[in-house]
């Protein structure tokens, strides 16, 4: 192969020369084969690309390793990605996909060990509490500046970035770069949705329209309403709700992805609650020490809110899913939808919409003949201890770290290919494979206005001012590996009937309290956390907290009377604002 025939030592001028053209020959084939449509015009492309030509001159040869979870943007990259990288830059990527919580695993043992296992990761956002504290990752302001300028694209344009505010730390500093971002909204089947049978039933029966559930209740209801009237359609069994409830790592993901917040246990703010996030923890204005998740220390993870969103999670899981749902783990539920047996999923990330607009011939059956899908992604319902102001759901940002440990040469050779596979010549063609947007100028590109029919409420929902009341983890969680180990096991008991809602997220709250003493007595002694460790507050009684801005009393009624919308109203209201 070239790159190993041309080495650093035999490249002579006339041969470097040779191999410039080569290459740019290379990245014209991909513009033209590959890289439409773009935002970019094809001489813009050209210009990108040779800037990475130049850039990537040093480390020709060099063969690197990264590391992602396992969804068709990532596949996108690692299968097609690579070799035009490769081809364009002589830089060989190894990009190997795992399961989230073995990627969380392989950046929590890099860490650990600083031990180079991977030299770039893309690593949930979720972790910029982590990184910004424990300064093992590259603090990507700092190096775009300083040792890293040479190798920092001129066309980047973090501005362009939907998500660069998540991966934004305390400091001011920017410790990630988002690669995909998708957010966990409403699927519901519009098509069952729209029919005046049903629709009659529904009102005759609940006294409000059957529409987009504004809250849990009207969300139960219609759950209710499919699993146990309608019962059948097209001669289909069907259910009213579709979960997840297998005992493993994203079942934890299940809960710290916002659920909590959505059903109201957090404090008001974006794009995370303040001082009361969406884990429960509690960290005041103005300071970078978490005080506490149990509601004795002014936290929220054991409150009435957070106890009444898990037991709905297992009782809609119980009452109203297909039956094998519990067993099931976030990979099996969502591609479960295809399957068409199912009205509505309350908690369903646009990551799977790639797999949700395949065609019939693919086994989807949420299409119709000409491929339009017979679905609708909305805005998520909130539970009754929700108020204005509150976020009402998560958006993953994956995102491209690049730890300490790994030499600061291959680091480079990494940050390259991550600012190839999120430039804007690459962008729109990677953004309609995963449909997973990370710009501004892709999600607004003319050809997603083309698509935008095709894609259930997508792309109208990234151009909606309503996105920004969706945000992933923010910084009041010290360290995302140690913390969110301890929800999946606590959460899984609950699905086994092992404890109670409440005595499972007592246990929860308490474990997440010991686990952030022992962050705050390594900060104390070791400034493991550069001074933003947990300081946690002495125990108070719950009466107390009530009263002084913790966690919300309990509500003499948890379930209010149901509130839907108009699903084309909707959607008229965010092209109009």
């Amino acid at each position: 192969m070239r790159k190993y025939l041309f080495t650093a030592v035999a490249a002579s001028a006339v041969i470097a020369g040779t191999m410039g053209h080569a290459d740019m020959a290379a990245a014209q084939k991909w513009i033209d084969e590959e890289f439409q449509p773009s935002v970019l015009t094809k001489d813009e492309q050209k210009s990108e690309l040779d800037w990475f030509i130049s850039a990537a001159e040093p480390f020709k040869g060099m063969e690197i390793n990264v590391l992602s979870e396992g969804i068709p943007t990532h596949s996108y990259e690692s299968e097609v990605l690579t070799k035009a990288f490769e081809e364009i830059t002589g830089i060989k990527v190894n990009h190997q996909i795992l399961g989230e919580g073995e990627v969380v695993q392989a950046v929590q043992t890099q860490m650990q060990t600083k031990r180079n296992l991977y030299d770039g990761y893309v690593n949930d956002s979720d972790l910029i509490g982590t990184h910004s504290r424990l300064q093992l990752a590259y603090n990507l302001t700092d190096q775009m500046a300083g040792d890293w300028a040479g190798t920092t694209s001129p066309t980047l344009d973090l501005a362009d970035f939907m998500g660069s505010q998540f991966t934004t730390g305390p400091d001011g500093d920017l410790y990630q770069l988002p690669d995909q971002q998708f957010a966990n909204l409403y699927w519901f089947r519009k098509d069952w949705f729209d029919r005046a049978d049903l629709q009659e039933q529904f009102k005759a029966k609940y006294g409000y329209d059957l529409g987009v559930p504004v809250n849990w209740s009207a969300y139960e209801d219609i759950a209710e309403f499919f699993s146990n009237d309608v019962k059948e359609i097209d001669g289909t069994e069907i259910y009213g709700h579709m979960d997840y409830g297998k005992r493993a790592p994203d079942l934890g993901w299940r809960m710290t992805d916002a659920w909590l917040s959505m059903a109201g246990a957090g404090s008001k703010g974006e794009p995370n609650g303040v001082p009361i996030d969406e884990w429960g923890i509690r960290m005041e204005a103005g300071s970078c020490n978490p005080a506490g998740a149990s509601v004795s220390r002014g936290g929220a993870a054991n409150g009435p809110a957070a106890v009444y969103a898990i037991r709905k999670w297992d009782e809609w899981l119980r009452a109203y899913a297909p039956p094998g749902a519990a067993s099931y783990d976030f990979y099996q539920s969502l591609p479960a939808l295809a399957q068409g047996n199912v009205a509505q999923q309350i908690f369903w990330y646009t990551a799977f919409t790639a797999d949700m607009v395949k065609p019939q011939s693919e086994g989807n059956n949420t299409v119709d003949e000409a491929g339009k899908p017979l679905w609708r992604m909305a805005p998520s319902p909130h539970g009754p201890y929700w108020e204005e102001g509150q976020k009402v759901g998560y958006q993953d940002v994956g995102s491209w770290t690049f730890l300490k440990s790994t030499p600061s040469d291959r680091a480079q050779a990494a940050w390259l290919y991550a600012q190839f596979v999120t430039s804007k010549t690459v962008d729109v063609k990677k953004s309609h494979v995963g449909l997973t947007f990370i710009r501004n100028s892709s999600v607004n590109h003319d050809s997603f206005s083309e698509r935008a029919e095709n894609l259930g409420g997508l792309v109208e929902f990234y151009r909606s001012p309503d996105r920004v009341a969706w945000s992933p983890t923010g910084v009041n969680v010290p360290d995302y590996p140690k913390l969110a180990q301890i929800w999946w096991q606590q959460i899984g008991d609950v699905n086994s009937g092992a404890f109670t809602p409440q005595e499972a997220m007592n246990r929860l709250a308490e474990e997440m309290d010991i686990t952030m003493a022992r962050m705050q007595r390594a900060d104390e002694q070791a400034n493991v956390y550069g001074g933003c460790g947990p300081r946690l507050n002495e125990e108070k009684d719950a009466e107390y907290w009530y009263a002084n801005g913790g966690a919300k009393p309990p509500l003499e009624n948890e379930k209010p009377a149901g509130q839907t919308v108009n699903y084309d109203e909707l959607v008229a209201r965010w092209a109009s604002e």
